[in-house]
């Protein structure tokens, strides 16, 4: 019997100390071998609740860490490549890694371990597709959150967008607001692995012998509240996944990019009529939820974040 696979992730981080707790205990919780988490900020008291951890390996990126790294690159996006780097070239302490955000959680059908001991040897990476957190609504159960999904066949998924989104669905890829590109999950030890936000280059090849890992999803809170949505909407649109230079989500003609659609909604009535967007696409209402359930595309996870930070955090005193 050979030894089991260990896995780990690592992300770049700004976000409070309970936001980051979370995140780290659910993935312990998962089985996380390491986390390598590299603070975007200066925060001494998560930078002491995190590194009192056995299996995390906390970086403060301050000054002098950029100073031997020709300097901090200005996007947050290039941070975060230079950091996933960094990490894959230390001593590797696991033999799969995945490069994802702070509000992402894997959401894998087994253990993660035995998901990827079973990808073919010459697979170098593999992709974790999203699912997107909606807000809660009158289609949530005590404690529940709900997720969309979509369909990877690309005439499935935007069929299945018109029906469950009637108003914004011709505009939106699957009905997603974020990445529906998802993550990777690639292998340690790759020399001269140049690690981006949504691939790998390795050898002049993307993302060499890349497969589905279809027993894992990724459940990003990328607008789980209004608030949420509301406290990040200008910066991403203005550096972020909403910033005017991306391509459209939707593949059809007459389709806008996020930056746009928000852009015209906004000028044309406001912040109630991005309310309205909002609640049509983001918060789990029951007429929603059943038109997803229909086409296959509703998730239903507890995830019990809080017990847990209790459980591998006993130090640390945040909800």
């Amino acid at each position: 019997m050979s030894e089991a696979v260990k896995w780990g992730l690592v992300s770049t981080i700004k976000a409070p100390l309970s936001e980051i707790l979370k995140f780290a205990a659910w993935h312990l919780q998962l089985g996380a071998h390491r986390l390598y988490i590299y603070l975007d900020e200066d925060a001494p008291e998560t930078l002491a609740a995190l590194s009192a951890h056995p299996k995390i390996k906390v970086m403060h990126t301050d000054d002098t860490y950029w100073a031997k790294r020709n300097g901090r690159p200005a996007k947050h996006q290039v941070r975060q490549c230079k950091n996933a780097r960094h990490a894959n070239n230390r001593r590797v302490e696991v033999d799969w890694l995945a490069h994802i955000d702070v509000d992402e959680f894997l959401l894998p059908s087994s253990p993660i371990a035995d998901i990827l001991a079973a990808v073919p040897q010459d697979c170098k990476c593999a992709r974790l597709r999203p699912v997107e957190a909606l807000a809660p609504g009158e289609a949530n159960e005590p404690g529940e959150t709900l997720f969309k999904a979509f369909h990877l066949n690309q005439k499935e998924r935007q069929a299945a967008a018109q029906y469950c989104f009637p108003i914004w669905g011709t505009q939106l890829s699957g009905g997603f607001l974020s990445h529906v590109a998802g993550k990777l999950f690639f292998r340690t030890g790759l020399k001269h692995l140049d690690i981006k936000i949504h691939n790998i280059t390795w050898d002049g090849l993307q993302n060499p012998g890349q497969v589905e890992l279809s027993d894992i999803e990724l459940g990003h809170f990328h607008a789980d509240s209004w608030d949420h949505f509301m406290r990040a909407y200008r910066f991403r649109l203005s550096k972020g996944s909403y910033r005017s230079e991306l391509k459209p989500q939707a593949r059809q003609p007459g389709a806008l990019n996020l930056h746009d659609l928000f852009q015209t909604i906004e000028a044309e009535g406001g912040e109630p009529a991005l309310r309205a967007f909002f609640d049509e696409v983001c918060v789990a209402d029951m007429e929603l939820c059943l038109r997803l359930k229909s086409q296959g595309l509703l998730r239903r996870h507890t995830l019990n974040t809080d017990a847990l930070v209790q459980q591998h955090f006993p130090w640390t005193h945040h909800n």
